[in-house]
């Protein structure tokens, strides 16, 4: 049987419904919007009463005939004085609006959410920080928590984002193990996938805890403001460095604090070790520092992984020679051990005729080595000696001689490294996620704040030396001949790289992976080919044998 369609007045009913209920909305809006000023003072009257009643029944009996007496006297006064009643309303009124003006709500303290998570903070606390001897224990389950926690702060989903915690005075704050389990405990109580800040004070007995924010990654590779054997390897948090250089950021220009890695004769830290998860950023940080030093000295660069990340560099002025093979890498580690050992002997006999040194021995040389477990595997194959023994006399004696070294490795080949490398780089990077005790593993000690499990590439830790460990962000330096990279970046690589070699110079040909490097040019040097077998040719200035 087919349906009979519903009158027209139920079926347009709900529709005139919902035009009348929007039309009453927008009536009452606006009525509102008008009487609001009538509605602010009607409040303000109504707590102007309150006020009044309230303080009249404070007022004690035997006072409030001389009360009445004296508010009469007044009122009288004011009936007398010319426009006195007028000044009176307007008086009264405005001090009605004021006292009805919307105010906003003030918290004054956690709410539930807050206080179930500071409560469950502190029962998680009590196992590590009380004894069943402590006579007054300041963790105890089912306590108070106010007594521990004396300051914290939350965000928007509830989450503490500051705290500061009282413990006992025996607590061993003084063992790192102790203070592991600690920061590891609340890390995981109060949100994981966030970046904390533990601050102990030992002798308050007080534990602070901050969130940071994110390091920006808004800086690309640039010309920074620094002198000769200054290198910037990233920027971290303001509070950490008391140095900041202004940089050009996407958004704008801005001073940026900087970790700044000093190299040279006076240097503690003299070579550099960067340690990294593939796809990290190390090889960035590789080329960012090869693009600092190319303005005051010399490059070469020995690429283990043969991807060929470091083409850009190949025939730039100053780049002596970008080498991807075994025996390229050989040959020019072995010419860098004498180059050092001749400028060793050079700054040497120049001191005892009372002479400065020659100009060709301060001109810095930095020698730049990504992967050098990968050709230590191909050396040990083909029976060669591993390119890290070579490494002994720059690594020893470079720092004398102007000569810095800097090795990129994976984790998983760290422990491939000779121990010359290890002793002798005391400045660390540590990119790219990483667990504590692997980042402990580098860099000598814990970070103060909890890795996480996904940062962007260029993100980690630095430590100088035995200074603190600081949160880094390598500026962007990607392969500007790769594909991937934005224009950008790109653009910004290519400003900062060197011309090429002019065809003043003598002509080697070389195949891919090998790069022709420039004639050093000066008296104490002399050219010298090598031939390489599946390299082609190249010409690295030949150091002077030594006399007598």
């Amino acid at each position: 049987m087919a349906r009979r369609p519903l009158p027209r007045i139920l079926s347009s009913g709900s529709a005139q419904f919902a035009r009348s209920r929007e039309i009453a909305r927008t009536a009452a809006d606006s009525a509102t919007d008008v009487l609001h000023p009538l509605i602010t003072i009607s409040r303000g009257l109504r707590r102007l009463a309150a006020t009044a009643r309230a303080k009249w029944a404070a007022t004690p009996k035997e006072r409030r005939g001389p009360t009445l007496f004296l508010v009469a006297a007044c009122l009288l006064v004011v009936a007398l004085v010319p426009y006195g009643p007028l000044l009176a309303l307007v008086t009264v009124m405005g001090s009605a609006a004021w006292q009805g003006r919307e105010r906003p709500v003030v918290k004054t303290g956690p709410d539930d959410t807050e206080i179930a998570r500071l409560k469950g903070l502190y029962e998680a606390l009590v196992p590590y920080l009380s004894l069943p001897d402590d006579p007054e224990p300041l963790f105890t389950h089912g306590g108070d928590f106010s007594a521990a926690f004396a300051d914290y702060a939350f965000d928007e989903d509830g989450r503490p984002t500051r705290l500061t915690i009282s413990y006992p005075p025996y607590f061993t704050d003084g063992e790192p193990a102790a203070r592991a389990r600690i920061e590891q405990l609340l890390h995981a109580k109060s949100g994981r996938g966030r970046e904390y800040l533990f601050d102990w004070d030992e002798e308050g007995n007080r534990l602070t805890m901050h969130v940071l924010p994110a390091l920006p990654t808004t800086i690309a590779a640039q010309r920074f403001v620094t002198v000769p054997g200054e290198t910037v390897l990233g920027f971290t948090d303001a509070d950490a460095v008391q140095r900041t250089v202004p940089v050009q950021a996407s958004d704008g220009t801005e001073d940026a604090p900087a970790v700044v890695w000093r190299t040279g004769p006076r240097s503690t830290e003299p070579h550099l070790l960067a340690v990294g998860q593939p796809g990290s950023g190390t090889t960035s940080l590789l080329r960012s520092v090869a693009l600092q030093a190319l303005p005051h000295g010399d490059v070469l660069v020995i690429e283990g992984s043969g991807t060929g990340e470091y083409a850009c560099l190949a025939g730039r002025d100053g780049v002596l020679a970008v080498e991807c093979g075994l025996a390229g890498a050989l040959a020019s580690l072995e010419w860098a051990a004498h180059e050092t050992e001749r400028r060793l002997i050079a700054a040497n006999r120049a001191r005892q005729s009372g002479h400065p040194a020659p100009e060709d021995t301060r001109r810095p040389l930095w020698i730049l080595l990504d992967r050098p477990s990968m050709l230590g595997h191909l050396a040990a194959a083909d029976g060669r000696p591993d390119p890290q023994d070579l490494l002994q006399v720059p690594l020893r004696h470079g720092r004398a001689a102007q000569v810095t070294v800097v090795v990129a490795e994976q984790f998983d080949s760290v422990d491939g490294l000779g121990e010359t490398v290890r002793t002798h780089t005391r400045a660390r990077v540590v990119l790219g996620p990483g667990s504590p005790e692997q980042i402990a593993a580098v860099l000598g000690t814990r970070p103060h704040t909890t890795p996480v499990p996904e940062v962007p590439p260029g993100r980690g830790y630095a430590r100088l030396g035995t200074g603190p460990v600081l949160r880094l962000q390598v500026p962007a330096t990607p392969d500007p001949y790769d594909e991937a990279t934005s224009a950008a970046h790109r653009q910004a690589v290519l400003e900062l790289l060197p011309v090429r070699q002019t065809a003043n110079s003598e002509a080697i040909e070389t195949a891919p992976g090998s790069a022709p490097a420039p004639e050093a040019g000066t008296a104490a040097t002399q050219p010298a080919r090598r031939a390489e077998p599946g390299h082609g040719t190249a010409t690295l200035p030949a150091p002077v044998p030594a006399e007598g």
